[in-house]
Order: structure tokens, then sequence, then C-alpha cells
């Protein structure tokens, strides 16, 4: 069977898939990795322990004769850079994006720019510390000058593994779009403080591109990477050509608007909202937040609370009478009353009010609702009349989470994706046509429209 081979690096899953001429995944599997730690002792993954998974599981799938890769293509979370050396030897571990800015390293660099104000709306990158990969270049100059000195080229995480086999530097559009602080939205094209800094980037290719490599004696046909946002909005883009927002959920829970083209306001900015990139350069208006990691330290919390172990919120299901008791109670927030804490958890909320997990999982993912509402809110221009909603990720299949979002939205259409993999996906639909030479069709995307009486259908 010929097929198309995506490693799909999530901050918090790493997935090895195989898509057939149609698209129909017909391999999947996950791999954990443990921990490792940086130059300073701070967390951060084990690049070298997944580049040897990944050329491991590829070279086994080539071998084993039951299927031909015909191409071959990454995904992976963004705010990552790989750096390497001249001899292609990389020069640092893989930093974390959640390893704390230390003080001093942006003293003065805003003012040089502009201001905050006017340098974060350019460059469509709140102010995030770590989480602004560019950034990470001048902490390293300023607090690692002699690992600086030794950088050749430094390659967003996609864009290192697809470098991996095919040799070229490149950058792409959409890594470049995530809050990067390296591009300027004004002018299209890479800041002025990277040159003005000596740091070098490559350039970005302008549309999907794949470049044919011999790997293991056949001809595979790899594409540059995605980041895995992005990749994930692929297949709406290639399905439908009426507006949508898009609600990527995951460890991040992402709206995306492509069909919002109004330039980005520092007020907007300020709230959290920001620009993504389709691998053609659109402008995608986004905002979005910790979701994954949020519902997981309440989670955690009610378990211990209740004495439940497990993950029993995967049963709970909620129903539309509920759902109206919800909405006409106190609209004051119980879980998140004072905004999302540090830690995620506000230990000042009594679970004792609450008779039973499901009673307290309800409340809890209608306060979460509230605040992804808030970014929902971001991401939309004046008079706005978009009807779709897609829900895509792993709250889609959450029963309580897509039919409270139903509710609050009663104007929208909500459709909650049952596409196992959208980011996988997405990476694999950027390199089909290179793969077997032939137009991909519009993608069926299994969609299922939410609706509050007690019924998915």
């Amino acid at each position: 069977m010929d097929v198309i081979a995506i490693f799909d690096i999530g901050k918090t899953t790493r997935k090895f898939l195989l898509f057939d001429h149609g698209l129909n995944m017909v391999h999947y599997e996950e791999k954990s990795f443990p921990e490792s730690r940086d130059d300073d002792g701070h967390p951060c993954d084990d690049i070298d322990a997944i580049v040897y998974w990944i050329r491991l599981r590829l070279t086994e799938v080539i071998r084993s004769g039951d299927h031909v890769v015909r191409a071959l293509n990454f995904a992976a979370y963004g705010a990552a850079l790989v750096h390497i050396d001249e001899q292609g030897n990389r020069v640092t571990p893989l930093y974390d994006y959640l390893r704390p800015m230390p003080d001093g390293v942006t003293e003065g660099f805003y003012e040089s720019w502009g201001g905050t104000g006017e340098f974060c709306r350019a460059t469509a990158s709140p102010k995030l510390g770590m989480l602004n990969s560019g950034l990470q270049l001048l902490w390293l100059k300023k607090m690692k000058p002699g690992l600086f000195s030794r950088i050749n080229t430094s390659l967003h995480l996609p864009q290192y593994l697809s470098w991996l086999f095919t040799g070229r530097k490149v950058s792409d559009f959409t890594s470049l779009g995530c809050h990067t602080a390296m591009w300027d939205y004004d002018n299209m094209d890479y800041h002025r403080w990277l040159g003005h800094e000596g740091i070098n980037m490559p350039p970005p290719s302008s549309a999907p591109v794949t470049h044919a490599v011999s790997i293991e004696g056949h001809v595979i046909h790899t594409g540059t990477g995605l980041h895995d946002s992005s990749a994930s909005l692929v297949p709406y883009l290639k399905s439908t050509d009426k507006p949508f927002i898009l609600v990527s959920t995951g460890s991040w829970c992402v709206f995306m608007n492509p069909h919002n083209n109004e330039p980005l306001t520092a007020e907007q900015l300020e709230r959290g909202s920001l620009c993504y990139m389709t691998p053609g350069s659109r402008l995608v208006k986004s905002s979005g937040l910790f979701l994954g990691h949020i519902h997981a330290a309440n989670v955690a919390r009610l378990d211990d609370h209740f004495g439940v172990t497990g993950e029993l919120y995967k049963t709970i299901k909620i129903k539309g009478r509920k759902i109206s008791r919800l909405l006409s109670g106190s609209k004051e927030r119980v879980f998140f009353r004072h905004g999302i804490p540090p830690g995620y958890v506000d230990t000042g909320v009594n679970l004792s009010h609450f008779l039973t997990y499901a009673d307290a999982y309800h409340q809890m993912m209608f306060d979460l609702a509230d605040v992804c509402l808030e970014s929902y809110r971001l991401v939309i221009p004046a008079g706005d009349t978009t009807e779709i909603i897609y829900v895509t990720g792993g709250f889609a299949r959450n029963d309580t989470f897509v039919r409270i979002l139903a509710a609050r939205l009663p104007d929208k259409r909500i459709f909650a994706s049952d596409i196992e993999d959208p980011t996988a996906l997405g990476a694999a639909i950027t390199v089909h046509e290179s793969a077997f030479g032939t137009t991909l069709p519009p993608y069926y995307l299994g969609l299922k429209a939410i609706i509050n009486d007690d019924r998915i259908t």
C-alpha cells in the first residue's frame, strides 16, 4: 500500500501515522519519552530520543515492505528552536518555552523598536517570554554568548525534523507566524531587529514544498514541516469555501479565524489575540488559552477530593436541562472567579459545596467554556456574520465542553469534528499531490452537529 508518513510531535504526545491515497489513517501509534534536563537544569524534551525514534520507525516501516512510503512530513509544536552549527551538529538542548525568561534580557529591547505595544502589534506577538521563540535567540546572545557564536542556523522544530532528511534549511510561514516576535506583519518579512542583532534566519517557503530524497533506497517526497495548530486548519480550508472559525483543542484551545483580515490592534494584543499564518502566508486571527493544562490540573483536584482514580471525567455526559440550570444560575464563575490563577487551580474554591463529582465537573467546564469565550470574542470582527464553528482535537470528544459551548453560542452552528488527528491530516494533505501526482478532492470532515436537547447527531 502506498502511504504518506507523518510524525506529529506535540508538546505532550508524540505520534507516528500513515495515511493512504484517500487520506484514510491506516496506522497510528504514540510514543512517550522521559523528560530531559537542559544545561541549566530546567526540564526539556529529549530531542536525541525523539530523533532516534523518528529515524528508527521510518526505517522499520520502509524495510518491512508492508507499505511503500511515497511522502513524509512533520508537524510539531511551536516556540521551539533547534540551533545547529556549520557541521550540522546541535549546539544547544531543545529549550522549553515554559522556562522563565531571566530579568534583563529584554531590557531596552522593546523601546528600541517603537515600544512594547507597537513592537508586539507589528509582530503579532504578545510579550510572552520564552514563548516568543525569536527572543530565545536574544537570550542566548546575552546569556550564553559562547553557544550563540557557534550557531550557523536556527530552525523551528518542524523544519529541523525535515532538515534531518532533506538537508535543506528553510523556514515556513506557519512556524514564523506563531508568536515568534520574528515576523513583521506590516511588511510581511523578517523584522529588522534580527539583522540588527546579527541573527540570520532561513527564508520561508512561499507555499507547501516537498523535496525528493532517497531514504533506504526509496525516493520519498519530504515536506518542510508545519506548526501543529496551523496544520489542523488545513483540512477545513481545503474542504469548504464558507467562512468558519476553527476551535483547535488539546494542550491549547486556539480559536482561529482565517476569514478575519482586520489588522491586529494593540488592544486585541493586550487581551491575548495574535495572528498565525497558513502555509501560503494567509493571516489567521487567533486567540487561545492553555485549556488542556488548566483542565488537567483541576480534574486532578476533583479526583483527589472525591477519591476517584482514572479518567472518570471521560464518562460524564451532560443533560440539556442541566445546561439550562447553569445558564439561568449565577453568572459568577466558581472555579475561575478571579481569572486563571498561577498553577491553574484556585485552591480557595470550596469543593464541599458540590454533592457529586459530576456536579463539580459540570460547573468547572461551564466556567472553562466561559473563559474560552473571551478568546472567541477576540477573533470576531465588527459586524461578523460567520455562522459555522468547528471544534476539533481532544475536547471535540468531550460531551460536556461542546454542549456547553453550543449553548453559550445559540446563534451559531457548532460542529464537532470526528477527525481523530487533524494536525497529522493537515500535514499529510500538504504533501499529498507530490506523493500521488493527483489533486486532492474536498476532504470529508466527519462533522457532528451539536444540539442541546440531550442528543448529539
